[in-house]
């Protein structure tokens, strides 16, 4: 007997394969559900899909639940995060003429020092034209901490524009931008056809930062408690079997379907492996925690990195601080995540907050189990985001 559909939208990116997984490897069906995936041409079609109830659940950018909570970006109906679905993934590539002067300048790219890349791109001059791929994003966030931290007024000494991911390197290509912040694997792509260059990995900004989040709308979250549940528990499993290396080659092979990236398998093998080809000499470049699924409790959706993106989002609209963190600790649902995933051997931290960028290296916290141990989380810069400080 087939499992009840549902419907989950998605963008075409390496971190949609939590949602495929579940789909293609059965983590779905041993929860009675057939998932239905729809890939969305962009974020801002996605975020309209699952605000208009074309689709009940998408793989979202993290900042989006937050951004709808604040009224920063359209949508009808709130959007609630029941989980985190990645950390990290992204990388900050420069158009190859821009690449070459950084070099001419001595910048030796070793792909791990924030400060340094930041300041060689800083010194080619002139105005950055910066492309992510949506405005309220992880990327645009880790753009404007980067480059705000070395002495950028953000956003407004830069021109940040929206370019949807797989269209990434065709920006460059076009001469439409000089930098990107994007997922994998369209950051790859700009290499594999000789325009771009990858300078940094998201994680050498902030070493642990929530990429995606399954959302879904809150009327559906309440209204579909036994379906919600099982959503989560599939994709929690498919999450948990990607973090095994062994699996990677076989998630690599069914994601390279046409149906799905429809890109070369060692490209996208690359990106799960965190072995990054970061120019077109083919130097090649290792990631700690590239991307990751599960370990360090990576799927629990942490109050305070909802509060972290409502106050910079706060901060550059010019929204009162406290409610915004307030409406984005709403959103993130540690409630549903602690009683869905009760029983399936999911990390339960003893808190809901903890301070982000507090942690310079591996540590064991008070968690159900009494063996969870979260990674290193530390930002480039030292910041420390305390959110019962800065309410």
């Amino acid at each position: 007997m087939s499992g009840a559909p549902l419907s989950v939208g998605y963008v075409a990116l390496v971190d949609a394969a939590p949602y495929i997984i579940a789909h293609e490897l059965g983590f779905a069906d041993e929860q009675g559900l057939s998932l239905e995936l729809q890939r969305a041409p962009s974020w801002a079609t996605l975020r309209d899909w699952l605000a208009m109830g074309t689709i009940c659940a998408a793989h979202m950018l993290s900042p989006v639940p937050v951004a709808v909570a604040l009224g920063a970006t359209p949508a009808s109906e709130r959007l609630d995060a029941l989980m985190v679905t990645s950390v990290n993934g992204n990388v900050i590539g420069v158009r190859s003429e821009l690449a070459q002067q950084m070099r001419a300048a001595g910048h030796s790219v070793d792909f791990s020092d924030a400060r340094a890349a930041g300041e060689a791109l800083m010194a080619t001059g002139g105005r950055l034209r910066v492309g992510v791929p949506f405005p309220f994003s992880m990327h645009a966030e880790l753009v404007y901490h980067w480059l705000g931290a070395l002495g950028v007024t953000t956003p407004q000494g830069l021109d940040v524009k929206t370019v949807p991911p797989p269209l990434m390197a065709d920006a460059v290509a076009a001469g439409e931008i000089d930098a990107f912040c994007v997922g994998a694997p369209w950051g790859s792509l700009a290499v594999e056809t000789g325009v771009g260059e990858l300078i940094l990995p998201s994680a050498a900004i902030w070493s642990f930062a929530p990429e995606k989040v399954l959302a879904v709308r809150h009327s559906w979250a309440e209204g579909e408690p036994e379906l919600a549940k099982r959503l989560m528990r599939a994709i929690y499993n498919a999450c948990r079997w990607l973090a095994l290396p062994e699996n990677r080659a076989t998630a690599a092979e069914i994601m390279t379907r046409a149906e799905y990236l429809d890109l070369p398998v060692e490209i996208i093998e690359r990106s799960l492996r965190g072995r990054l080809i970061i120019n077109a000499r083919g130097d090649e470049r290792a990631c700690a925690n590239h991307m990751c699924f599960h370990r360090g409790a990576a799927t629990f959706p942490w109050k305070s990195q909802a509060e972290w993106m409502a106050a910079r989002i706060a901060a550059r609209l010019g929204l009162d601080r406290a409610s915004a963190m307030a409406k984005a600790a709403e959103v993130f649902r540690t409630d549903l995540y602690r009683a869905n995933l009760a029983g399936t051997g999911a990390e339960m931290p003893a808190a809901s907050r903890k301070v982000e960028g507090a942690l310079s290296e591996p540590s064991a916290v008070a968690s159900a189990s009494g063996k969870l141990i979260l990674e290193r989380d530390a930002f480039f810069d030292g910041t420390v985001f305390d959110p019962s400080a800065a309410e």
